[in-house]
C-alpha cells in the first residue's frame, strides 16, 4: 500500500504536474522563437482533459487488446521510474543496488510500447511510424548505453544514490573530460528519446500525419500526452542525477531549466533529419564518441 501511494506521489502526480509545466515552458519559448504568442499556462492540462472527454475509437482490424494496453504500460512504466528517481532526490536511503540499470531498462518501455502500439493498429502510416520508432531505438540506444558507461566507470556502482553521493564528494562526473563527452553524447540521445526535433521521425506530422499515433483517440492518447509530459521531466532528471548530481537543492531546478533550455534550443535550430541520416549519425558519430568517453574514463581522465 506504501509502494502505491509513492507511486501516485511523487511518482505519477507530481511529475504529471511538472511535466505539463514544462510543455507549457518549451511551447511558449518556442512560440516566442517563431514571434508567436504562445498558449496559456494551462494548455497542456487543457489538451489532456480534451482527450479524456473524448470517445476510444478501435480500429477494426487491428490487434485490440495491444492497441489498448501499449499506451498504459507506457504510463504505467515512465510512473515507476518517476517514483524512483523521486524517491532518490527526497532520500537517497530510498534506492536500491542496481536501480540505474532498471531505470535505463524502464525509459526504454515507452518506446517498445508505441511501435507495439502502432503496429497492432492496422494502419499502414502507423506502420511506418512504428518502422521508424523501431530503427531509431536500435540506433540511439547503443549510444545511450555507452554514455551511462562512465559514471558507473567512474564511481563503481550502479545505484543512483552512490552516484549522487560522489559527485557531491568529489564534484560533478560532467566536470571531468570524459564525463562532459558522455554528458553531451546522453543529451543528444534524450532529444531521440523525446522524439524532439530533429528526431521526431516517428510521428512527423507533415509527413506521415502523425504515423504511431494516427489511429488513437480519446484516453489512449491521453495516456501517450501524459507519458510524452512526464518523459521530459523524468528523462533530464535521470541524466542529471548521474552526471551532474546531486538534485536535492535548489539548484537542482536551475540545473533542469538549464537543460530544458538545450531541449528547446535544438528542438528549434534543426531540420528533420531522414532515419538513415539518424541512424548514421548514432552509429557513426555518437557511438564512437561514447566509446572515446569510456577509453577517457579508464585513464581516470
Amino acid at each position: 500500500m506504501i509502494l502505491f501511494y509513492y507511486i501516485i506521489f511523487p511518482g505519477f502526480l507530481a511529475t504529471f504536474i511538472a511535466g505539463g509545466i514544462a510543455s507549457w515552458i518549451e511551447r511558449k519559448l518556442t512560440a516566442r522563437i517563431q514571434t508567436r504568442v504562445g498558449p496559456p499556462f494551462l494548455q497542456p492540462f487543457y489538451d489532456v482533459r480534451k482527450l479524456f472527454i473524448k470517445e476510444i475509437t478501435i480500429p477494426e482490424h487491428s490487434s485490440r487488446s495491444i492497441f489498448m494496453l501499449s499506451p498504459i504500460v507506457a504510463l504505467a512504466s515512465i510512473s515507476v521510474v518517476a517514483t524512483i528517481l523521486g524517491l532518490d532526490v527526497i532520500n537517497p536511503a530510498h534506492g536500491f543496488k542496481g536501480d540505474l540499470i532498471v531505470c535505463v531498462y524502464l525509459l526504454l518501455i515507452p518506446s517498445l510500447c508505441v511501435i507495439l502500439g502502432a503496429s497492432a493498429s492496422g494502419n499502414p502510416l502507423a506502420s511506418l511510424g512504428a518502422s521508424r520508432e523501431m530503427k531509431l531505438v536500435l540506433s540511439y540506444e547503443l549510444a545511450f548505453w555507452t554514455s551511462l558507461a562512465v559514471p558507473v566507470l567512474k564511481t563503481n556502482s550502479i545505484r543512483l544514490a552512490d552516484l549522487m553521493g560522489f559527485q557531491a564528494l568529489n564534484g560533478s562526473i560532467a566536470g571531468s573530460l570524459s564525463g562532459i563527452i558522455a554528458f553531451i553524447v546522453a543529451i543528444i540521445c534524450m532529444q531521440a528519446k523525446l522524439a524532439k526535433v530533429p528526431f521526431d521521425i516517428p510521428e512527423a506530422e507533415t509527413e506521415i500525419a502523425g504515423g504511431a499515433y494516427i489511429e488513437y483517440s480519446g484516453p489512449l492518447l491521453g495516456f501517450f500526452k501524459i507519458t510524452q509530459y512526464m518523459m521530459l521531466i523524468v528523462l533530464p532528471l535521470f541524466l542529471l542525477q548521474i552526471f551532474w548530481g546531486p538534485m536535492n537543492s535548489p539548484l537542482g531546478i536551475l540545473k533542469y531549466l538549464l537543460l530544458l533550455v538545450i531541449i528547446i534550443v535544438l528542438e528549434n535550430t534543426n531540420p528533420r533529419l531522414k532515419i538513415d541520416q539518424a541512424v548514421k549519425f548514432f552509429w557513426f558519430g555518437l557511438f564512437p564518441l561514447g566509446v572515446i568517453s569510456i577509453i577517457l574514463a579508464i585513464l581516470g581522465m
